[in-house]
């Protein structure tokens, strides 16, 4: 059945390993393969399918603009798609917190906006070096990798990954202390950084969440010692935590944010930078991409903030991730005093590494079996990581997180 896969696609190949199924549709929090066979998503094709599969209110939007022969892509050039999209953008995602960004949209993918942003932050203030966090993951292009801490990942480069400092994150060793250390001894032996860059949750890096105080502090050392603040949202943004952006519960204000993933609203390739405006100092063209004009990407997007807004998505997220949390309170922690988990919004770990943490993996396979797809995050990949669609109706997240129960119940056995 995989025969052309195995024959002509690359060994580089990774997710098909784990869930060797052929798709051909999918619905909201569903998965179907061509034999016909459901499965539940709790992956939401790493976060970037926050609004769904196949959202029938942004589709339309797709299909009509689709069907008026409108231009699909356009470098940067003006278009009706864009402009509807910024202003949308502006008015109910930006003015209603009182963020004043300017919006560079990036080539596709959220490490090209990553790349963008270390570009920016250098240029802004003339230094080299940047901070990041253990955990952190920020994409496989040079720069963002050389800001990705896991081995694997890092070994693909097969070249010097430099200029990044790491520092831990919050919750392992007193992060805020050594940062305050490296930046304020002359004898730390680390160049002040252009920036520091975070994500407020570390998904990959095993659903690691930073506490509000923690990130009101690195906001206050950034701003005292004039380092920029650079809030990677890739995946942990547009609703993921229970609020649009994942800072918002801190209320501080980053100098720069990564949006892409889930920006789109279809899952359509799509990277936004959003800037503060006296940092935005690229010349034109100094930082460019052929796709950064994909038009059905402004519609999709335009009608995902409408739907976020009108179906108080952030709402919604809070409620089921209260619905969540209670089940492996209940369900799962019992099963083994070893076990931990954290998470917020619907973005949850549960943890093995006490146990064992390979049981993290074996319990994505029995999942797979009871046909529910699901991944695997941080330390040895110990963490079972559940991340579904944010629209997911609440009997088919019930039902998802039952296969959870029992694949734990498998594995601990």
């Amino acid at each position: 059945m995989f025969e052309v896969f195995e024959k002509t696609e690359s060994q580089v190949r990774s997710y098909c390993r784990k869930y060797p199924v052929e798709f051909n549709k999918a619905k909201n929090a569903e998965l179907f393969s061509v034999e016909g066979e459901r499965y539940i998503d709790f992956l939401a094709v790493a976060g970037s399918m926050n609004y769904g599969h196949n959202n029938p209110e942004i589709k339309a939007k797709i299909v009509e603009y689709l069907s008026e022969d409108n231009i699909i892509n356009a470098l940067d050039m003006y278009t009706a798609a864009k402009e509807e999209f910024l202003r949308t953008f502006e008015e109910k995602i930006l003015e209603p917190r009182n963020l004043n960004y300017k919006v560079m949209c990036c080539g596709p993918t959220g490490t090209n906006a990553n790349e963008a942003a270390l570009k920016l932050a250098r240029k802004n203030t003339g230094r080299m070096n940047v901070i990041a966090f253990s955990g952190a993951f920020h994409g496989m292009t040079l720069g963002s990798l050389a800001m990705t801490t896991d081995r694997t990942s890092r070994e693909g480069a097969s070249l010097p990954l430099t200029n990044v400092t790491f520092v831990p994150y919050d919750g392992t060793l007193d992060s805020i202390a050594y940062l305050k250390w490296l930046l304020e001894d002359d004898h730390s032996g680390v160049e002040k950084p252009a920036a520091i860059f975070l994500e407020t949750l570390q998904a990959e890096g095993g659903i690691n969440v930073a506490s509000v105080e923690w990130l009101q502090e690195v906001r206050r050392i950034c701003t005292e010692n004039d380092i920029l603040m650079v809030c990677d949202d890739i995946q942990v943004g547009i609703g993921r935590t229970g609020t649009f952006f994942s800072f918002e519960r801190a209320g501080i204000q980053p100098d720069m944010v990564v949006l892409s993933k889930s920006i789109s609203g279809f899952g359509m390739p799509m990277a936004l930078l959003l800037i503060r405006p006296d940092l935005d100092i690229f010349r034109p063209a100094e930082h460019n991409g052929t796709f950064r004009g994909n038009q059905l990407s402004f519609i999709g997007g335009t009608a995902g903030i409408n739907y976020f807004i009108e179906h108080h998505l952030d709402e919604e997220v809070r409620r089921k991730g209260a619905i969540v949390e209670k089940f492996i309170q209940e369900e799962i922690m019992p099963l083994d005093s070893r076990l931990s988990y954290r998470g917020m919004g619907l973005m949850w770990g549960i943890d093995f590494g006490a146990v064992n943490p390979a049981l993290a993996l074996e319990a994505v396979h029995e999942a797979f079996d009871r046909h529910l797809i699901c991944e695997v995050a941080g330390r040895k990949d110990g963490v079972l990581k559940l991340m579904p669609p944010l629209t997911i109706e609440d009997e088919i997240l019930k039902e998802g997180l039952a296969v959870i129960k029992e694949a734990v119940i498998a594995v601990l056995k």
